[in-house]
């Protein structure tokens, strides 16, 4: 079943491209879902199948058939999840080590969208097919503070704050080697690495990356750092600081065997022992999508970092 949307492009939209267009002059839906809409034939521009990329004009009528939204297999699972903030339009809870986002092959149960099944009752839905609010994501081992939509209302509002980069982003990383300068931007562009496609890669044809990093303490031969993401790209803050040569402790998939190269020996045994990459997602700020609000949360640092930077400290 779909329901049929019908607008008609002013002059705020003259000249501006379709999934654009139809975000601003749609309340309700998120301009992701309205290009997965575009891309199966579901959007016509005066009566024409239209692409994403097509500049409108004013007076031009545009159509959307809008899928019925289809709840998704997860099942709700009362799994315990560390709140930092809620209302009745969204949530920012303390994501754990371990805790994978969507289900998966390999991963059926057991995650995010699990939990949340059970925590909230009525969730935002995308692209017609039911995912739990999700607007921005955590890799699997990092730990931190997570955003979650609970209505289409915030989700839309939170999806273009993202889009437009206007929510601030610092995460906490312990690294190997001590950064010079002690502070900069990393600009580097990031795509999938040629030969692994499950890594990533510093590489010229990949999309622009930007991370702003200061250091915050220094210990031998390791230092905890903080950064600040400009854009959003898969493992940026982990590709990026591996490319200046100061990759993550624990991270097994861009870093190497560092940790023999440290004089103490119990920092060491640490960083050879760190289970995961060394990186929390400690504080997030951004303006309320519905009630303008400016909301600034700091997701406590978990033991097992604070652990690691105690015996980085002997």
């Amino acid at each position: 079943m779909t329901t049929h949307h019908r607008v008609t492009v002013g002059p705020g939209e003259d000249g501006t491209r379709l999934d654009q267009a139809l975000t601003a002059l749609t309340d309700d839906f998120t301009r992701s879902r309205i290009r997965k809409w575009i891309d199966l034939g579901l959007v016509r521009r005066n009566g024409a199948p239209a692409r994403r990329s097509e500049r409108v004009v004013e007076g031009d009528v545009l159509e959307m058939d809008v899928p019925e939204v289809i709840p998704s297999e997860a099942k709700a699972e009362d799994i315990p999840l560390s709140i930092l903030y809620e209302d009745e339009h969204l949530l920012v809870l303390n994501k754990a080590a371990g805790l994978v986002i969507h289900p998966a092959a390999g991963n059926p149960e057991g995650t995010l969208v699990n939990a949340l099944l059970h925590h909230c009752k009525d969730l935002s839905g995308i692209g017609g097919v039911e995912r739990p609010g999700i607007v921005h994501r955590l890799d699997k081992d990092t730990t931190g503070a997570l955003i979650v939509a609970k209505n289409d209302r915030a989700h839309l509002g939170l999806s273009l704050a993202f889009s437009r980069r206007e929510i601030e982003k610092t995460y906490l990383a312990v690294c190997y080697g001590i950064p010079k300068p002690p502070e900069g931007v990393i600009e580097a562009p990031i795509g999938r690495h040629p030969n692994d496609r499950k890594k990533m890669a510093v590489r010229e044809d990949g999309s622009p990356a930007r991370t702003l990093y200061s250091t915050n303490e220094v210990f031998e031969g390791t230092a905890l750092l903080s950064c600040r993401l400009i854009t959003g790209r898969t493992h940026q803050i982990r590709v990026h600081c591996a490319h200046i040569g100061h990759a993550l402790i624990g991270d097994s998939t861009y870093s190497g065997r560092q940790w023999k190269n440290l004089m103490n020996p119990v920092a060491g045994r640490a960083c050879r022992d760190f289970p995961r990459q060394a990186l929390h997602a400690w504080r997030l700020e951004f303006t309320h999508p519905v009630t303008g609000e400016i909301i600034a949360i700091e997701a406590p640092i978990p033991d097992d970092i604070s652990g690691l930077i105690e015996k980085l400290k002997l």
